[in-house]
């Protein structure tokens, strides 16, 4: 599982995003969603993104589509660049011709997702028509029969409608959207959370079995840490907006050295093999937003922070491919 991280110096990463930072200005305030987030997915990568409500994480993956809110979410600074293409400054067509041929995007409520007046069939056949218009009308047929069977719907069924299917059926139809293209890079931003425990198990499994048969790219966007556990090769923890640690599943999930709040995140989960009568929750709230701490964006929360945590922002500090944001690493190589 090393093996993606280990060739990352050997080829041109797929997704590259440095530095980047995005804010959304409303009646109140302007909101800092992300500061100063970097990011690098390799090609055939499945990386999971784990963080709380409002960490930045699903304004990570509508930037990289350039879907941020019209007139209230904004990029302000930082780069963005996927196969070699600066997404930043791509034009209207460039960013056409990527999103949903070769970056596709899963989003959590695929009632949102499904158009209530269109049958499920011609929602899947509109994508091959708009990114692949020289494909005949029976080609077009065939690859929504071999993408609907390929995520558990009858190709019968295609002429119904949403509102005919239930919600793990809807999304195994949103998921079929997303992949009858064939995208090199897929965007899940916590697929299941609309759904009860035993759909959410099956839709990750599909979602397991498509990865081996596709080999897409994958960021898994989840609160879930078990869920990165089983389905990711990395996984990178977001905070405030920004990545404060990143590594292989195994050198995270090893627990021998992590982030403070990487720590706080594993002391959340119930472990069967210890007697503790509660769990330990991570004391106060997310940093505000609006109006972020000077110093490291945890160190109101973090039981290690010293006065420099509160007046100088930590760099990502490296043990091989393991990076950690935090002072206490200092000692470590710098990124």
């Amino acid at each position: 599982m090393d093996k993606v991280l280990q060739t990352a110096g050997n080829q041109e990463p797929l997704l590259e995003i440095h530095d980047l930072h995005a804010e959304y200005d409303t009646d109140d305030a302007v909101v800092h969603a992300l500061n100063g987030f970097n990011l690098t997915l390799q090609r055939g990568e499945k990386l999971g993104l784990v963080g709380e409500t409002g960490a930045g994480k699903t304004t990570m993956a509508l930037s990289v589509l350039r879907l941020l809110p019209p007139r209230v979410g904004k990029i302000t600074q930082g780069s963005i660049t996927y196969d070699g293409i600066d997404i930043l400054n791509a034009s209207p067509k460039e960013m056409l011709a990527l999103r949903g041929a070769r970056i596709s995007m899963i989003f959590q409520d695929p009632m949102t997702s499904l158009n209530p007046v269109i049958t499920v069939g011609d929602q899947v056949l509109e994508v091959l028509k708009l990114h692949f218009p020289e494909m005949s009308r029976e080609e077009r047929d065939a690859k929504v029969d071999e993408i609907m069977k390929l995520v558990g719907i009858p190709p019968s069924r295609k002429e119904e409608y949403p509102h005919q299917f239930s919600g793990g059926m809807k999304q195994r139809i949103v998921i079929a959207m997303a992949l009858v293209s064939e995208p090199e890079l897929l965007l899940a931003d916590e697929p299941t959370t609309a759904l009860d425990v035993t759909i959410q198990a099956q839709i990750l499994e599909l979602m397991k079995q498509l990865k081996e048969k596709l080999n897409s790219a994958m960021v898994l966007i989840t609160h879930d840490l078990g869920v990165v556990a089983e389905f990711c090769d990395t996984v990178a923890i977001v905070y405030a907006g920004e990545v404060i640690e990143q590594g292989s599943v195994e050198d995270v999930y090893a627990r021998t050295d992590n982030h403070p709040y990487t720590s706080g995140l594993f002391n959340c989960i119930p472990d069967l093999y210890t007697t503790a009568d509660r769990l330990q929750p991570i004391p106060g709230f997310m940093a505000d937003p609006t109006d972020l701490p000077q110093g490291c964006s945890f160190a109101p929360r973090c039981p290690h922070c010293t006065e420099r945590c509160l007046k100088e922002r930590p760099k990502m500090y490296m043990r091989g491919n393991h990076g950690i944001k935090c002072h206490r690493f200092a000692s470590e190589e710098v990124e």
